[in-house]
């Protein structure tokens, strides 16, 4: 395990309109610049396994807070949450750093956020690396209305947007009970079936399943989500729609190379078109669940690597 005061010191950049706790490994000098990207409910400490490879491998390694996490900046408004300020804060981050693009990582919403940034600001995405969620098509329905049809108005997607509040509240209440039972080895991070699931794991008693980290890793997630609450991180969700409105007039093709890695025991969809819209993609898979990076943290390195190294040879 992870001993976390071995994790770098962050600094506080501004942009956007923001600040982001930014945390680095690697020298700048390197112009190789790669930004991994966090999920919900995450931190940039999920990235911990990763850092020092990439660094190793001569990556200046960028890991921000995004907003609405950590002590990055959290703005009061829902649609400061959406997709176009999202990427807009990663774009800004390249102009800090001087860099003209780079490659992106990003797990879970941090690959939601990352497909949407190449669709939105395709010229400053070298390369993709999708953890989990594939690239989302944009469909004839917006999403948490398709979602709302499909999976009832208690999938926890839909709750968050048609009932605001209320999961924030449970969730603030039962922070550790909830990351407790939430951050385990093999079991889904959700299931699609009807049911305020999120809300459901901060009121269980006896988690299942191995945990992903250690207590003294865990306290590092328990920590942040304690000081900013929740209702910041879930108000990516309340955007869902927005997002869907917000891509109508984008070219909905990934032309970046991209690396998709899904965990075999994870519950999130695997993309059954995924290379329709992402040509240039080479899928691999874990016998993991959703936490892939943290789960697999050694396979992930492996494959991110070789992966990159290939891509640099062509």
């Amino acid at each position: 395990m992870f001993n976390p005061t071995d994790f770098p010191q962050p600094t506080r950049i501004p942009v956007n309109g923001v600040e982001l706790e930014v945390f680095e490994a690697g020298q700048r000098s390197a112009a190789k610049p790669i930004v991994l990207c966090h999920g919900w409910p995450e931190h940039a400490f999920s990235w911990r396994h990763q850092m020092s490879a990439l660094a190793a491998a001569g990556y200046h390694v960028i890991v921000p807070n995004q907003r609405g996490y950590g002590n990055s900046s959290r703005p009061g408004e829902v649609t400061d949450y959406d997709l176009e300020h999202l990427a807009g804060d990663l774009v800004a981050l390249l102009d800090h750093f001087g860099y003209d693009d780079a490659t992106f990582v990003g797990h879970d919403w941090g690959a939601f956020v990352v497909w949407g940034l190449a669709l939105l600001h395709p010229n400053r995405v070298k390369k993709v690396v999708a953890l989990s969620v594939p690239y989302l098509e944009r469909g004839e329905r917006p999403w948490i209305e398709f979602m709302e049809a499909t999976l009832g108005g208690d999938f926890y997607f839909v709750h968050f947007n048609r009932r605001p509040g209320i999961a924030d509240a449970v969730l603030d209440e039962h922070t550790y009970q909830f990351l407790r039972n939430l951050f385990r080895k093999n079991v889904p991070a959700s299931e699609p079936r009807p049911g305020m699931v999120m809300i459901d794991l901060a009121r269980a008693g006896t988690p299942l399943g191995e945990p992903v980290m250690s207590d003294s890793e865990l306290a590092v997630f328990v920590s942040s989500f304690e000081s900013t609450g929740f209702t910041a991180s879930i108000n990516w969700y309340r955007n869902l729609d927005r997002n869907w409105h917000l891509l109508a007039d984008a070219d909905p093709i990934i032309r970046q190379p991209a690396l998709m890695i899904y965990g075999d025991r994870d519950s999130v969809a695997r993309g059954e078109n995924l290379a329709e819209f992402v040509p240039n993609v080479e899928v691999v898979s874990f016998d993991c669940g959703h936490w892939i990076q943290q789960e697999k943290p050694e396979e992930t390195n492996r494959a991110i690597l070789k992966w990159l190294e290939q891509q640099d040879a062509t």
